[in-house]
């Protein structure tokens, strides 16, 4: 699904990362895990194409997105790519389908279409009484499930998921893992998952772990 190849990142004359070679296999989990400061979000960024290295080549699902024009990546990004982040940056004037729905919206996709797609996974969330909810009504699990759908509104090639367990209890971090297995599982997503929590990496397929800027 990705192949980088010769990532390297360099912040105030330090290396972040320093030539990352790695493949990310199709519907597949790879967690990623390494102490802080080793560059696991600058690299999932770079992944994401949210950010870009210095040098090094990167395609995603057979694409060269480095040679691709600004327009052509944000359009990339948005049809190929789920985010899910530590912080779920739900926006709180909007329900929580409106927020699944900010994906499609910016797609252009058909608006039936869209939201009955977007109600389809918050129910099989669990989200089902929740739709015209606030995100400030919701509690911490229900929100993050709430950026769990709206990352797989596109039905995205892969969805990087940056410290997604990070501000929920144990619970509900087990709750949020055992979803990307049944994902995996049930619709073949792909998933990259960047955690310090080890016991939850060692549910994915591949664990890489990085170091000093390294894959180790």
């Amino acid at each position: 699904m990705i192949q980088a190849r010769g990532i390297t990142k360099q912040f105030d004359s330090f290396d972040v990362l320093k030539g990352i070679d790695l493949d990310i296999p199709k519907s597949q989990i790879t967690s990623i895990v390494g102490a802080s400061g080793a560059g696991k979000t600058t690299l999932l960024q770079i992944l994401g194409t949210l950010n870009t290295p210095d040098s090094g080549t990167l395609r995603i699902d057979n694409q060269d997105v480095h040679a691709l024009n600004r327009k052509q990546l944000a359009a990339f990004r948005n049809q190929h790519i789920g985010f899910i982040f530590q912080f779920h940056r739900l926006l709180p004037e909007f329900t929580a389908l409106e927020n699944v729905l900010m994906p499609a919206w910016i797609a252009g996709r058909n608006d039936k279409e869209a939201k009955s797609y977007a109600t389809q996974l918050l129910v099989e969330l669990g989200l089902q009484d929740h739709l015209q909810k606030s995100p400030s009504t919701l509690s911490g699990g229900e929100q993050q499930r709430v950026a769990a759908a709206r990352a797989l509104m596109n039905q995205p090639s892969v969805v990087l998921a940056d410290e997604p367990t990070g501000n929920l209890d144990s619970d509900n971090a087990e709750s949020l893992f055992d979803l990307f297995v049944e994902l995996r599982d049930r619709v073949k997503q792909t998933f990259i998952v960047v955690t310090h929590n080890e016991k939850l990496a060692e549910r994915g397929d591949h664990v890489v772990k990085l170091s000093d800027g390294k894959l180790i």
